[in-house]
């Protein structure tokens, strides 16, 4: 089971109907501290296409997204990828630089408080959500697609990742055509 990082919402709440997140959507300006401590924002990897991990630095899960992130920046970074891992733990700050060192990764890790993974996602707030979130953004600044922990794309995350960015890559930048692909929001089972 993937991780999971729970609201404050009661069951009852998590039955509710809640819509899906719309895809495709302009991304929204990210402000985010990098593990240095150092402030970094989505937009300086402009013109890049992004994969983008909201993670827990506790999740085993989260850990092999970021490290399967890591094999695919190393691969992809010079065709114009950039990888990005963003802990939204309680004490995130004083994780997100030990989790760069214990997996060795080599693409931006940072951290933001919760409710900025749950802006950014359009996640509803009284259901779970499901860890880690993967995004992907066109570089035109478009989210394309995103995927909650549950979401059968992690079955075979690497395999997927590489599939998405490829098609991202063709595209010329004067003919995106977006994804049809929904973010489903996952409820308590």
């Amino acid at each position: 089971m993937r991780c999971l990082l729970t609201a404050a919402a009661g069951l009852a709440l998590v039955s509710l109907p809640a819509a899906p997140a719309t895809i495709p959507r302009p991304a929204p300006e990210l402000s985010f501290k990098l593990a240095d401590g150092k402030p970094a924002k989505l937009s300086q990897w402009r013109d890049k296409v992004i994969v983008l991990e909201f993670l827990l630095t506790t999740c085993s899960h989260c850990q092999q997204t970021s490290m399967t992130m890591n094999r695919v920046q190393a691969e992809y970074g010079a065709r114009g990828v950039q990888a990005v891992g963003i802990a939204i733990n309680d004490e995130n700050g004083s994780l997100a630089s030990g989790y760069v060192k214990e997996f060795g990764l080599t693409y931006p890790i940072g951290w933001a408080k919760h409710q900025v993974a749950v802006d950014f996602l359009q996640h509803p707030v009284m259901l779970r959500m499901m860890m880690p979130q993967l995004v992907f953004i066109d570089r035109a600044g478009v989210i394309r697609a995103q995927y909650p922990g549950t979401d059968p794309f992690f079955q075979n995350e690497e395999a997927g990742m590489r599939k998405m960015l490829d098609s991202l890559l063709k595209e010329s930048r004067g003919s995106r055509t977006p994804s049809s692909r929904k973010a489903i929001p996952q409820q308590a089972k």
